[in-house]
């Protein structure tokens, strides 16, 4: 199947857009998008993402997590399936592209082949997941996680602000926390994810295109780190004689940012809070906590960075007559993107962009769970200044129509290079 020819393009392009403002209409307030999981917004908006379904050609249904899904069947009635899919939830103050661009393209693709009456050798699935975010409850990709079949027995249990569990939520909206294991895909019946997603990022814009392939989706370590040193008297200590844990920390801040530069321009190195004791004004400061957020699309390498960046703090702290410690308390693996999910992709944009760029994404998406059990790959697109998580959260209908172009091309042409079983010739 060839690219959507322009006119095509810019009507599927333009249906995306009004979409997408109709999504941002259902929300917890009426001054900012919020639609959190398992709240009556988040049913509302699946049961019009499910008409949006139907009217495509999809049988729909809402699985025992809250994902709302459909089907346009392949060439044989039991064909494995392509999932294509993205998030429906948002954080609070949210923009209206992020999550919901992925599902309303992804319908675009199903709708090009109905209009047609074509049929490939994979069926083609869309799963909108019903939280990526965890804005809610705090865990995330309960949605994606629906499908892999490894929600852990404790998080039926776990309360929102209002101390009401997932299990209450659940039955709230006519769901059984006993009925999350029917959620569960079996490997066979899939061959692939695909996602598609605004970049979140400036990289795009930078290069002055509107799409990009993903090569990886960022590992992370997190760190909570402290320097201890010893207070004292602003006025009567001399420098020499100092142990300032804020200045020692200030040191191994700029040291961060010029080694995590230094590693490779994939790697990032954050430090987000600072806490400073005794925090008056005419003291030395004999204690200081600080974060550490370290990301990068390969997991040796952040190792090797961060392993840089806390042997540098022994040292500063060692040099200054201080002490330094630090304590790990969240880590994720990166996840690598197909490579041949990758090649197709990336020939699909350049059927439609003149060329592909590669880039990691440092955003987590359902892709992270879903590569748990299949074959995964992602599509970008161009997003104004990279703002996300944020009301000004933009996108341009033409990128949004080249974006349709050649996710519409992608799908058809991994469809096809599978065999008829769904077989490796994908993975």
């Amino acid at each position: 199947m060839e690219p959507l020819n322009l006119a095509e393009a810019q009507q599927a392009a333009a249906r995306v857009m009004a979409r997408c403002d109709r999504l941002a209409e259902i929300s917890e307030t009426a001054d900012a998008l919020t639609r959190v999981y398992l709240s009556p917004e988040h049913l509302q908006a699946n049961r019009l993402v499910g008409e949006w379904m139907a009217a495509a050609g999809m049988r729909v249904w809402q699985d025992s997590v809250g994902n709302i899904c459909g089907r346009y069947e392949g060439q044989q009635p039991d064909a494995p399936a392509l999932l294509l899919g993205s998030h429906l939830d948002t954080v609070r103050n949210a923009g209206r592209y992020d999550g919901m661009l992925g599902v309303l393209t992804a319908i675009e693709a199903v709708q090009a082949l109905h209009r047609q009456n074509l049929r490939l050798p994979l069926a083609v699935e869309i799963v909108g997941f019903g939280d990526e975010e965890g804005t809610r409850f705090g865990i995330t990709l309960l949605g994606s996680r629906g499908l892999t079949g490894s929600w852990p027995e404790s998080w039926v249990s776990h309360p929102d602000g209002n101390s009401i569990t997932v299990a209450q939520a659940m039955a709230d909206v006519g769901l059984d926390a006993q009925a999350i294991g029917e959620a569960a895909r079996e490997v066979k019946d899939i061959v692939a994810y695909l996602e598609l997603h605004i970049e979140q990022g400036p990289c795009l814009e930078q290069e002055d295109l509107a799409l990009g392939v993903v090569t990886a989706i960022n590992g992370a370590r997190r760190l909570n780190c402290r320097f201890v040193g010893e207070a004292g008297h602003a006025g009567t200590v001399p420098m020499t004689h100092r142990k300032d844990a804020l200045a020692a920390a200030a040191e191994w801040m700029v040291f961060i940012e010029q080694a995590a530069a230094k590693h490779g321009p994939q790697l990032v190195a954050t430090v987000g809070t600072l806490q400073c004791q005794p925090g008056a004004v005419n003291v030395i400061p004999g204690e200081v906590a600080l974060s550490l957020d370290v990301r990068g699309p390969e997991d040796r390498a952040l190792a090797e960075l961060l392993s840089a960046l806390l042997t540098q703090a022994e040292a500063i702290a060692l040099r200054r007559g201080l002490s330094f410690s630090a304590e790990e308390y969240y880590q994720i693996p990166a996840t690598r993107c197909d490579e041949k999910l990758q090649a197709a992709l990336s020939q699909a944009v350049t059927a439609v962009q003149g060329r592909s760029l590669s880039l990691p994404s440092g955003a987590g998406h359902d892709a992270i769970a879903m590569a748990e059990r299949w074959p995964v790959g992602m599509l970008f697109v161009r997003c104004d200044r990279g703002i996300s998580h944020h009301p000004a959260e933009s996108v341009r209908v033409e990128d949004v129509a080249l974006a349709v172009r050649a996710w519409t091309k992608a799908v058809s042409e991994i469809a096809l290079s599978a065999d008829s079983t769904g077989g490796q010739r994908v993975a």
